[in-house]
């Protein structure tokens, strides 16, 4: 929980993670972790397995949220500044900010915010601050850091740095005692405009190998039948796609295997298509590719029934239960046969006790 707190307490904004960077790095060097970064500022933390070499499962998180970049000073309590990220413009007039500039924190409210062109979503808003702004400062919804409530934890950002807090949780874990098969956590960049973090990574492959097997964790709009406080999720797939099937068997696999031993423990599988995830961009470079989740509230920050900007959240327990099935899966990944063996396994074990019933028929 600490971790979740720390994390979700860190100011971010597409192409300006440089305090969640910040973090990371620290984190790593704490642990003995093996940190590398690639020339987009996408970081992979590593932890050696131990047992054969075999093929790495990189679990991978965004550093971003959508949120506000600052531009320029039109005089010294008027700034105009950027927004990155899918929010509607109308849901923002009079909402308070916070910019960061270093440890140093700015508030203002919005004072216009204008669309797209050809969507409702913000584009760039002014800005009456308290003070001047220095430009390419983060800002954030003043929603407030990461607290607990009620059996759920609310912030300013849960999309993604809830779920890059449950891998830093899982790799903390595992910096004490290693699974058999290398691990690593992908932190990307700039999910929110595009995935053009993930992008430059599935590109460049300075961080990526071909043979990864790769979780892309999300918190993701909750739906009618998956639902928060129902367990974690097992995103089968997104608005767009769907998802390595062979890998999405494995990881339920281990879900039931977790269930069996913590009944405490709950999961759910379904298909998310509040929006698209960065295992879409891994499926389509070629990579193996399946998804976790987290059901999430206000999503993007939007209250939906009220029209206005909030605290996202997600529930206390499914984040634990996200934690505990990243470890299950981390753990066993040595085990992981590629295409549908366990599963072809299973139909024809089925097949072969009831085959002969179809021979009168037959014959």
């Amino acid at each position: 929980m600490n971790i979740l707190q720390e994390v979700c307490s860190l100011p971010t904004a597409p192409f300006v993670e440089h305090h969640v960077i910040r973090y990371a790095r620290e984190f790593a060097r704490k642990r003995k972790l093996k940190l590398t970064r690639d020339a987009a500022g996408n970081l992979l933390l590593e932890k050696q397995g131990v047992g054969k070499r075999q093929p790495r499962w990189i679990f991978t998180a965004h550093m971003d949220h959508p949120g506000f970049v600052a531009q320029r000073m039109v005089d010294d309590h008027t700034l105009r500044a950027d927004f990155y990220g899918y929010v509607l413009a109308d849901y923002m007039k009079d909402e308070r900010v916070r910019f960061f500039d270093g440890d140093a924190q700015i508030t203002g409210v919005i004072m216009e915010a204008k669309a797209e062109k050809d969507s409702p979503r913000a584009r760039e808003a002014t800005i009456h601050v308290r003070k001047p702004v220095p430009a390419w400062s983060p800002g954030m919804f003043d929603q407030g850091a990461g607290r607990v409530k009620g059996g759920r934890f609310y912030s300013r950002v849960c999309d993604d740095l809830a779920g890059a807090a449950a891998a830093l949780a899982m790799m903390d874990v595992l910096s004490r005692k290693p699974a058999k098969a290398t691990v690593g956590l992908l932190l990307t960049r700039a999910e929110e405009e595009g995935f053009i973090g993930a992008i430059a990574a599935s590109r460049d492959r300075t961080l990526l190998r071909e043979s990864d097997r790769i979780i892309a964790i999300e918190t993701s709009a909750m739906q009618p039948y998956a639902r928060q406080g129902d367990g974690v999720i097992i995103r089968i797939g997104d608005r767009t796609s769907v998802f390595n099937s062979g890998l999405s068997y494995f990881i339920t696999q281990q879900a039931d295997a977790v269930k069996r031993k913590d009944k405490s423990f709950k999961y759910q599988r379904a298909l998310m298509p509040g929006g698209t995830c960065e295992a879409t961009v891994y499926d389509i470079y070629g990579y193996t590719a399946g998804s976790i989740c987290v059901a999430l509230g206000n999503y993007h920050n939007m209250d939906r029934e009220k029209k206005k900007i909030g605290p996202e959240y997600i529930n206390i327990g499914d984040w634990r239960n996200m934690v505990k099935l990243f470890l299950a899966v981390a753990r066993s990944g040595h085990e992981y046969e590629p295409g549908h063996k366990a599963l072809r396994d299973r139909v024809e074990k089925r097949f072969e006790k009831l085959q002969r019933l179809l021979s009168d028929l037959t014959a």
